[in-house]
């Protein structure tokens, strides 16, 4: 399947742990589920204008939930977490505090 850059990686995770590993030059992103780890390389090398090292993706599995009598389940979804060249940096993660 080909998809654009800008459709590959669809939001940035918000989380302690993906805040923590930005002192290591690591990035975690949502991405597309039918994206490979080529395609989100090219799509953070070209959207960004960086050097990506590494790409290690994980299967969020789908959770069961449940709200009084009411049961469902939280979706599942693709994460990928992006090694960057020493020095590289993104700038839309640059106004975090840490």
């Amino acid at each position: 399947m080909s998809l654009r850059p800008g459709d590959v990686l669809l939001r940035p995770v918000v989380s302690e742990k993906s805040y923590e590993q930005i002192t290591q030059n690591r990035y975690t992103f949502k991405v597309h589920p039918d994206a490979h780890k080529t395609q989100i390389r090219q799509a953070v090398e070209q959207l960004f204008d960086v050097s990506v090292v590494n790409v290690n993706i994980v299967k969020v599995q789908p959770k069961p939930k449940r709200r009084g009598a009411t049961k469902g389940t939280r979706p599942g979804w693709k994460k990928a977490v992006v090694q960057l060249k020493q020095g590289d940096s993104i700038e839309i993660f640059a106004g975090a505090q840490l």
